[in-house]
């Protein structure tokens, strides 16, 4: 964990005679070395990462070529910015993957303020809700936000709360005190919610990431090129700068 989807860790006269001493703790050294490795990968391919997260796509590589695939990989998400900006960033994230929130905070909110105020990118959510139930619940009270015209408030919050995979953080009963506490419609927001009406959109949205070569979160998509992790900032102004460039020729 695209923030998923997946973010990674003198030799002494003493020592030289310890293990003279003891021959077991070379042959110990490398199974300890292995096992730290196979969890290492393992935590990577759930998402958690830096680069390479998504597939064996690294930062800043194109995925797809030409406007078809800018238009497509967007969808009809809900987006902040001008509809028209030279640049389209697509994030698929799980609200439940903590590299998400890392990106929500460190990356997402200084774009927002250095290129989407100023007209110069839209930043668009698409769903990758792999985790566990929760994170499909979450990402449908999302859309049920959305519904009122609350998605990026509700999406906010969801961010600021979260508290482990599935130990009941984003439970039905807390999405909608959520609901109220963005100031939503509650009753309008439970009858959408318990009837999962925009279930559909979210796993399509999960299915379309995967399409895309997507298998962890965040994974981040700056005009077709792909971001994968919670990358420091700078990975993704280097790119956006580029594209503007581009955008002038």
């Amino acid at each position: 964990m695209i923030e998923g989807e997946a973010q990674e860790r003198s030799d002494t006269g003493s020592g030289r005679d310890a293990r003279a001493q003891n021959p077991y703790i070379i042959p110990a050294s490398i199974v300890i070395a292995g096992v730290l490795i196979a969890g290492a990968v393992l935590y990577a391919n759930r998402g958690f990462g830096g680069v390479g997260s998504a597939g064996n796509m690294v930062a800043g590589e194109a995925v797809g070529a030409g406007q078809q695939m800018k238009g497509d990989i967007a969808g009809d998400s809900s987006f902040l910015g001008d509809p028209k900006a030279p640049v389209t960033i697509v994030e698929f994230a799980d609200f439940q993957c903590p590299f998400c929130g890392r990106f929500f905070q460190t990356v997402q909110v200084p774009l927002v303020e250095q290129y989407i105020k100023a007209g110069k990118a839209r930043f668009v959510y698409r769903h990758f809700a792999f985790l566990g139930p929760e994170s499909e619940d979450a990402a449908l009270a999302a859309e049920c936000a959305r519904e009122q015209d609350k998605f990026w408030d509700y999406h906010d919050y969801l961010f600021g709360h979260q508290q482990g995979e599935n130990e009941g953080a984003f439970s039905k009963p807390n999405l909608k005190q959520f609901a109220r506490a963005v100031g939503l419609d509650g009753a309008r927001f439970d009858a959408c919610l318990d009837q999962g009406r925009y279930l559909n959109t979210v796993r399509a949205d999960t299915a379309a990431g995967k399409s895309y070569g997507v298998n962890g979160t965040p994974a981040t998509f700056i005009n077709g090129r792909l971001i994968s992790g919670a990358q420091p900032v700078s990975a993704f102004v280097s790119v956006i700068e580029e594209e503007l460039k581009k955008a002038q020729q």
